[in-house]
């Protein structure tokens, strides 16, 4: 599923209305009334409550009329707040505002103290709370009188639908400048918008359903829309059943080169979710003194001891056998627990030079590329980089703050630039692709910020790629996988008490519900 700016959502109502002849009104009665079926399904028995109402003049308001229409044709008693005056109303919402007087409908104005105070009593004896102020197009600040609005209508706790995106919200980055409307349900229209899955967007929007109004399938596909949501239905073909005729060489071979004393853990972790997640056979190439430790821990593993300096970490004279290595295996991840050393980066440049299978550079192989990274431009495979913001900062040389306010555009760049495929993880981790397509990912939890978390996500993309998938498949099915993974150990552990290991003993029952489909 495409997600969309305003101005995108803009031209594809354009085009249905001038190119495909489906009157503006048709849209605006079919998003209402699309609306209306979640407030129904949320009242349960519609004709005895009552339902609060505010419109602004423009179409999202129209929707609120629209919406106000058909809930008192359900019996439902309606309160229609109106914010602006019929002369400011465009034309479709004139339309249905128009209706409602007819109706003698009970629309009530907005525009004083006076009028705030009969708005926030209304609040106190409804049910449910519409919010149809602003739509799309909406950007800034509410102003002081809007944001006394929307103080009350967070402080009520009544049930709020926001009716395409909360007010205060703007749809292109999910800023909220000040004051916005907390939404319990967002009804969204045609596609998302960036604002409702980007933060702090996502957290005013509640629930969020995209709506069907009868825009043609033709402009919700067009492939200008350069920005996806990654969903069930995307991932689902990529994870093929497994066929009887098969052998552990069926499935690949994932290499894990990294380790240092204390830091074991990370190859260990990367190296049993490459496993849980399918691949026929991992390998871990570590120094040799923590070579024991690993073949303990995980006796489905191979292991590689390898030449190691004075700091416990891999030495340059283990090149010759990491070489050996990656002619034997299906794809390489490279990093985990590798720790910050002068060699890192000659091994980490080592392996691109010389590996002609895809590699996956995750943790202190990412920080190794600080000050090298145009050895991105002299490989002739696959390369994912995994980084969490900090470590995106040090390659890009940006501030945090200006990769985390701007995460989709900054990752689409980089990866354009350096024809690598770039998972910048985080809440809402983004994975950008060389041609410039973008995946937004909205699984996962905050419980999931704790140690080892990237390294089971390292893992599990390599343990894809060893299975067939090219490398940005396996970047977006690993990144969703991962995330619903940890989605389910919050249902039984809760967030404080998640760690890394719980993601990887739960993985299996994650995927045998796709082997089930």
């Amino acid at each position: 599923m495409k997600i969309v700016t305003a101005e995108q959502m803009r031209s594809i109502d354009r085009k249905a209305i001038t190119e495909y002849g489906i009157p503006g009104i048709v849209l605006m009665e079919n998003a209402g009334i699309r609306t209306v079926e979640l407030i129904e399904e949320l009242l349960q028995s519609p004709s005895d409550k009552q339902v609060i109402i505010l419109s602004g003049p423009g179409n999202n308001g129209g929707d609120g009329f629209v919406i106000a229409r058909h809930l008192i044709n359900s019996g439902v008693e309606v309160i229609l707040f109106f914010r602006g005056t019929p002369d400011q109303l465009t034309d479709d919402a004139r339309i249905n505002y128009e209706i409602l007087v007819k109706m003698e409908a009970t629309i009530a104005p907005l525009q004083t103290e006076e009028d705030l105070n009969q708005f926030t009593l209304a609040l106190l004896t409804g049910d449910l709370f519409v919010d149809a102020l602003y739509g799309a197009g909406f950007k800034g600040s509410l102003n002081a009188f809007e944001t006394q609005i929307a103080s009350v209508v967070n402080w009520c706790k009544l049930p709020v639908v926001a009716v395409d995106i909360p007010s205060g919200v703007e749809a292109d980055s999910g800023k909220v400048n000040g004051e916005a409307i907390r939404a319990d349900y967002t009804v969204t229209f045609g596609l998302p918008k960036m604002g409702l899955i980007m933060e702090p967007g996502r957290y005013y929007t509640g629930t969020l359903s995209v709506a069907d109004i009868s825009l043609p399938p033709a402009l919700l596909k067009d492939s200008k829309l350069k920005v996806n949501l990654i969903t069930d239905m995307l991932i689902k073909p990529f994870l093929k059943p497994r066929i009887d005729e098969s052998h552990k060489g069926t499935y690949g071979h994932v290499l894990v080169i990294g380790g240092s004393v204390g830091l074991t853990g990370a190859v260990i972790m990367t190296s049993y979710a490459a496993l849980r997640t399918g691949a026929g056979l991992v390998t871990a190439a570590l120094p040799e003194s923590l070579q024991p430790l690993v073949e303990t821990a995980l006796v489905e593993v191979m292991t590689l001891p390898l030449a190691e300096n004075s700091q416990g970490a891999i030495a340059l004279e283990a090149l010759p056998a990491i070489e050996n290595l990656l002619g034997i295996s299906s794809v390489c991840v490279i990093g985990p627990g590798m720790s910050r050393y002068n060699e890192a980066q000659a091994v980490i440049r080592f392996v691109l030079e010389r590996a002609g299978i895809p590699i996956v550079i995750d943790a202190d192989g990412l920080n190794a590329l600080q000050g090298d990274i145009g050895v991105l431009k002299d490989r002739q495979v696959p390369v994912i980089l995994t980084p969490h913001p900090g470590e995106m900062a040090r390659m890009t040389g940006k501030h945090i703050e200006e990769i985390q306010a701007n995460r989709v555009s900054i990752a689409v760049e980089f990866a354009q630039e350096w024809g690598v495929t770039l998972v910048l993880k985080g809440n809402k981790t983004v994975i950008a692709l060389p041609n410039g397509e973008a995946y937004i990912n909205i699984t996962g939890n905050a419980g999931m910020a704790t140690a080892g978390s990237g390294d089971v996500l390292g893992g599990i993309i390599s343990g894809l790629i060893a299975q067939g998938l090219n490398p940005p498949q396996a970047a977006i099915t690993g990144v969703y996988l991962h995330g619903v993974t940890g989605d389910q150990v919050e249902m039984v552990k809760g967030q404080r008490g998640l760690i890394a290991g719980d993601l990887i003993q739960t993985l299996p029952e994650v995927l045998s519900l796709y082997d089930r489909n």
